[in-house]
């Protein structure tokens, strides 16, 4: 099975995009398809039966283009449209005044006047026409492909409507000509190309506030630099990003971005990744630490190898999950696609009833058409059809841009259900790396003075505790002292020299080595209790301090699940450690049910228990160990590194490890879900007010629409929609 996101051309409304999907979804060999109407794409599961073209094919059968696959890339302004706005804005203009300026008491041009050259006059408003119907080529080519493929879209209803007001004015411009002046007062002309171009005004608006919901995509690829320095054996070589090969040493200098991802060889620096990240504060990476492409390099000189470039790297990666995420559908969509499935059937079935109706009555026949015209103009499914995807890729975004990042928009729709959170213990909720817990410090030395000596040391040594100190010295800056005389006791601990003073550093296997007693067995029992390891140092046989240390909590985690519990959202703890270990760290951090001696296999059990319960689940954990867990959770979410994203089997990954993304996202999801529920109302309501206006039902309480103010009202419905979803963006 293959997956592809395509740009499609040519969608101008939810019952292209429903008409679509449905073509594609009946294809021998698509196992899914899903078409998104903001972004302009169709995500597609097919068998490896088939290819690119067979794809491109189908769309192209369906009435529309397939431009390839999607990539969201770097935008260059392009005029064009504005230009051709602008002129027949001047166009639409001077037909409006050719037409009206006698009903409205403007001078009249007097060589176009109605009534004194009505043949110059109605040629004048067919010459001036003729523009705006090459100018809308596009909406009655694909109103026409739509309608004989039988799905009918807006741009059939706009079609029809255009066709009928055009050709009776023609009609009626022939009867003139022939002699006929009196059929002067049935042109209709203006209403043809008025509503023309107030749907390619809309359509030029609402394209340009739908670029504002991709903004965070379009930003992760635009901080990509489009050139890299290599170092070569000649020196220095400034090449493009398409030339960089994997292995490649590449140059970093302060000011500058990361061209790629990969791991520094050479240097150290404050890096700023809140692009990535969310957060604003720098971190201190050196040798052997990982960096991703688009991360500024802040003060120092880095030479760093390539390790992912192009499609594999972290950012392209984060492109890609959003977009295909975006063009996955909420169940609540289902219920506006439906509608709009059976709308501009409807419509037509309607404005029809609603012409022969009129003719019926003995209304004469330009009223009739003119209420069929106006039906078909002002009936905009646009709106209801835009209503849930507009609001759903405005909130991957703004996830995106805090470091959260959702595989599925069921994700957004279920996040503001969630009544229960189970945490993962190490890894999640701890950090799940040894951590300084406990200095106790016994010498003339300041706690800083003393980790600078044993992280010097240790920084000689390979035991996964040596980590600890010096990354501990690294993250504050802790400059590192020369050691000599290095040396591994194994078992015990290692010993070194300091400006001629010995050190060893070590459990309490030492004493034994020194053939003394351990006078500090009560402080190590005191540590031990509170799940610490214990570190030794001694200076010129003399404690001068003992250090303990433990797997801490994450520093936020407390502050999550008060928040969540303030959400009233039960919280739990999954952990493998026995009952008392559990406890502790349980309520250190505000968690009142806690499930201990839990092995891996079994927290899947635990999460489907609560599923059988109908509680809707969030499991947190770290993302591959976890993965069973996540999977069968409601919503899985990893705490994961950025390098490992295509890694993860989790629906939401939380780039930063940042666990307060978690309330973020429960909230993010519910001021969706609340703005998609007023963007289906507006819809609806403005179906329902507007089309028996169009009709002519309150016609009595003179309310009426002609053609041109029902094309305004539907472009300003579908903007109502389009302004409201971008609310969400204000979300801090």
């Amino acid at each position: 099975m293959k997956k592809i996101v395509l740009k499609i051309e040519g969608m101008s409304c939810s019952a292209c995009s429903n008409g679509l999907e449905k073509y594609l979804n009946k294809q021998d060999g698509i196992i899914s398809a899903n078409v998104n109407l903001v972004s302009a794409s169709a995500l597609i599961e097919y068998d490896d039966k088939l290819k690119l073209e067979d794809l491109n094919r189908f769309v192209s059968e369906a009435g529309f283009t397939s431009l390839g696959e999607y990539k969201v890339e770097k935008e260059e302004k392009n005029n064009k449209n504005k230009i051709l706005l602008i002129v027949f804005a001047f166009l639409i203009i001077l037909l409006m005044y050719v037409s009206m300026s006698h009903m409205i008491g403007l001078v009249e041009i007097p060589f176009l006047s109605m009534h004194k050259h009505p043949m110059n006059y109605s040629i004048c408003l067919f010459i001036l026409t003729i523009p705006f119907l090459i100018y809308g080529i596009d909406i009655f080519r694909s109103g026409y492909k739509n309608l004989i493929h039988k799905t009918p879209n807006m741009d059939t209803l706009v079609t029809l409507g255009v066709a009928c007001s055009f050709i009776y004015s023609f009609y009626n411009l022939i009867m003139v000509l022939l002699g006929h002046l009196e059929n002067v007062g049935n042109l209709y002309f203006e209403s043809s190309a008025t509503i023309i171009f107030f749907i390619k005004l809309g359509r030029f608006i609402d394209k340009k506030s739908k670029e504002k919901t991709n903004s965070a995509v379009e930003g992760l690829v635009q901080i990509t630099p489009e050139s890299a320095i290599v170092k070569t054996k000649d020196g220095e070589k400034e090449v493009t990003i398409d030339e960089v090969k994997k292995g490649d040493i590449l140059i970093c200098k302060p000011g500058s971005r990361f061209a790629v991802d990969g791991t520094i060889t050479k240097g150290e620096s404050h890096i700023d990744e809140s692009f990535i990240t969310g957060e604003s504060t720098l971190s201190k990476k050196g040798i052997n630490d990982k960096v991703i492409a688009g991360s500024i390099n802040i003060d120092g000189y880095v030479e760093y190898k390539a390790e992912k470039i192009g499609k594999n790297s972290t950012v392209s990666e984060m492109v890609k999950l959003v977009v295909e995420s975006q063009n996955t559908k909420a169940k609540i969509s289902l219920l506006a696609d439906k509608i709009c499935g059976y709308f501009v059937p409807s419509i037509i079935l309607i404005a029809l009833l609603t012409f022969f109706g009129y003719l019926v009555l003995s209304y004469p026949f330009n009223e009739s058409l003119t209420r069929f015209v106006s039906v078909l103009v002002v009936a905009c499914p646009c709106a209801l059809g835009l209503a849930t995807p507009l609001a759903c890729v405005v909130s991957t975004g703004v996830c995106a841009k805090k470091g959260i990042l959702i595989k599925s928009n069921d994700v957004l729709e279920n996040a503001c259900k969630i009544d229960t959170v189970v945490f993962d213990k190490t890894g999640t909720l701890t950090y799940g790396k040894l951590r300084i817990s406990k200095i106790k410090n016994y010498s003339k030395y300041k706690d800083k003075e003393i980790i600078q000596i044993v992280s010097s040391i240790e920084s000689k040594s390979s035991h996964p505790i040596a980590f600890t100190f010096t990354s501990y010295a690294k993250d504050n800056n802790i400059d590192l002292l020369e050691v000599t005389d290095f040396k591994n006791l194994s078992g015990i601990g290692i010993y070194a020299k300091i400006k001629n003073k010995e050190y060893y550093i070590g459990n309490n296997k030492l004493f034994k080595k020194f053939n003394s007693d351990n006078n500090y067995s009560h402080v190590e029992d005191e540590l031990s209790k509170d799940e610490n390891s214990i570190v030794y140092v001694i200076e010129n046989n003399k404690v001068i301090a003992i250090i303990g240390v433990k797997d801490v909590v994450r520093d936020n985690s407390r502050k999550v699940v008060s928040e969540l519990q303030k959400l009233k959202i039960d919280v739990i703890m999954l952990s493998g450690d026995n009952e008392k270990t559990a406890n502790i760290i349980a309520k250190s951090i505000g968690i009142k049910n806690v499930i201990s001696n839990v092995l891996p296999k079994e927290k899947t059990d635990v999460i489907k228990d609560l599923i059988s319960k109908n509680k809707k689940v969030m499991m947190v954990g770290d993302g591959i160990n976890d993965a069973p867990a996540l999977e069968s959770a409601t919503i899985g979410v990893s705490i994961s590194s950025a390098t490992d994203i295509a890694a993860s089997s989790s629906s939401v990954i939380l780039i930063n490890d940042n666990l307060e993304r978690i309330v973020d996202l429960i909230n993010i999801s519910k001021k969706t879900f609340r703005i998609i529920k007023e963007n289906l109302f507006w819809a609806f309501i403005y179906n329902i007010l507007m089309i028996p206006i169009a009709i002519g039902l309150l016609k009595p309480f003179n309310l009426t629409l002609n053609p041109m103010l029902a094309s305004i009202s539907m472009t300003i419905s579908s903007l109502c929609v389009v302004f409201n979803s971008l609310r969400i963006r204000n979300i801090k």
